[in-house]
């Protein structure tokens, strides 16, 4: 295409920066929307279907239940993405989340407890990928389509960490002061018939949140031009996209590469939420305590998650490219679990102290790791299939993890499942040990 001369109606340099900056603006409020909502419930959650009445085995039914839903639903949602575009399903899929969160809010009986848990495992796998897709495609359309997205990602992931940790200690702290003072808490119950506990706001307050997502995806948020969509360009369109994306991992090296790191992440995650919180609970010598300490260590990960995100681009530059940047990335988390599991048999506090830098030092590689791989992903793909190949990779990542927590669940406590995640995600980093050839890429590249 002829480049704009002086005077034409054509996008000029600073007004294509201009447009990427505020696409990366966007972007960030985007993921920050997005994601304290989950923050916000993942401190008081459990407890709260406690208090309802359900047993544990109930709970954890309950989790299976949205677990589920995102596996069967994450390719399907992420083809509907990529054809019927971002802002529509970013916005059912905030709808999907407020509703989720009134539902296991103000929930009773398992049916609606179980209805909420569906609709928030939909609503979580439409929203997957679909954002940054958002972002790369609206990036690309405004600077060309070898514009650096590393950094929006970048600020993607740490918006999305700190969203995280700031919901976590105010989801957790809502409760504990609705409880102190006059009893507010207790008027609240009352006041309502028992249908709010203090346990509810949180959720119900998330619910507010996704509302206010909601409106800002409808009104700030425009895409780059796709043909119109109808019935029938959807119902043939997404299982083609999905057929593509699957078929895309098979036939290229990197985006196997990539898929293949997800796994390896996935399994490192699985290992931590399923073996930390009975550590801390080991440490502090009480369940309650430890679900505090826990809490609070979350938090710290997910603010190291965002730091190491924050650091991805000057990672790449450091390391000399963004191959090499996951590869310092994974390493530092199999550093990290090997931390954890050389302190696995031992509460001195030397120990603990070997185990919570471990911790950290696990969130803070894999968050460098992630918008560099990401990057390296949408080279690999167009707009036609980059919501897809995202949830392809959401997909694996997610389907390894269960699959370690099923062995982990079986091992004996100690430094075993702790090595042998480390030697997964240390393959994880192996895999990139090669350099890819980057005019290979682009000649690659999915049209």
């Amino acid at each position: 295409m002829r480049e704009p001369v002086a005077g034409s109606t054509g996008l000029s340099g600073p007004s294509r920066a201009l447009g990427a900056q505020t696409a990366r603006r966007r972007y960030v409020i985007l993921c920050a929307l997005l994601w304290l909502p989950p923050g916000l419930g993942m401190a008081s959650m459990v407890l709260l279907f406690s208090e309802r009445g359900m047993s544990l085995g109930a709970i954890a039914g309950l989790f299976a239940v949205h677990s589920l839903t995102v596996a069967v639903l994450e390719l399907p949602t992420g083809g509907l993405s990529d054809v019927l575009g971002r802002r529509p399903v970013l916005a059912v899929a905030g709808v999907l989340n407020a509703v989720a969160c009134v539902l296991l809010g103000l929930g009773a009986t398992a049916w609606v407890l179980t209805a909420g848990m569906v609709l928030l495992g939909a609503a979580r796998a439409l929203s997957s990928g679909t954002a940054e897709a958002w972002y790369v495609d609206t990036v690309h359309e405004c600077s060309g389509p070898d514009t650096e997205v590393r950094t929006g990602l970048a600020r993607g992931g740490s918006a999305t960490s700190a969203a995280l940790a700031a919901g976590i200690l105010l989801g957790g702290a809502l409760p504990w002061l609705l409880g102190l003072g006059p009893g507010l808490g207790a008027r609240l119950s009352a006041a309502t018939g028992g249908v709010v506990l203090p346990l509810a706001v949180p959720l119900l307050l998330g619910a507010v949140v996704r509302i206010l997502f909601v409106c800002y995806v409808l009104a700030v948020l425009r895409e780059p031009s796709r043909p119109p969509a109808t019935v029938r360009s959807v119902v043939r369109g997404v299982p083609a996209t999905v057929l593509d994306g699957l078929r895309l991992g098979g036939r290229d090296a990197l985006v196997r590469r990539v898929l293949l790191s997800a796994a390896a992440a996935g399994s490192a995650l699985a290992a931590i939420e399923l073996l930390v919180p009975g550590r801390t609970a080991e440490v502090t010598g009480t369940p309650g305590s430890g679900a505090m300490a826990y809490a609070a260590l979350s938090c710290a990960g997910f603010l190291c998650s965002g730091a190491g995100s924050h650091l991805a681009p000057f990672t790449a530059r450091v390391a000399g490219s963004g191959e090499r940047a996951v590869l310092a990335g994974f390493g530092a988390g199999a550093a990290g679990l090997l931390l954890l599991g050389i302190s696995a048999n031992s509460v001195h506090p030397m120990a603990t102290a070997a185990a919570v830098a471990g911790f950290c030092l696990v969130y803070l590689g894999l968050g460098a790791a992630s918008p560099n791989e990401n990057e390296l992903l949408h080279r690999r793909v167009s707009s036609a299939g980059r919501a897809t190949a995202l949830s392809v990779q959401s997909l694996a990542q997610q389907l390894v993890g269960a699959l370690t927590g099923l062995a982990v669940g079986w091992m004996r406590p100690g430094p075993l499942p702790w090595l042998l995640t480390g030697a997964v995600l240390s393959a994880g980093a192996l895999l990139w040990l090669r350099r890819a050839d980057e005019r290979a890429a682009g000649a690659a590249a999915v049209g």
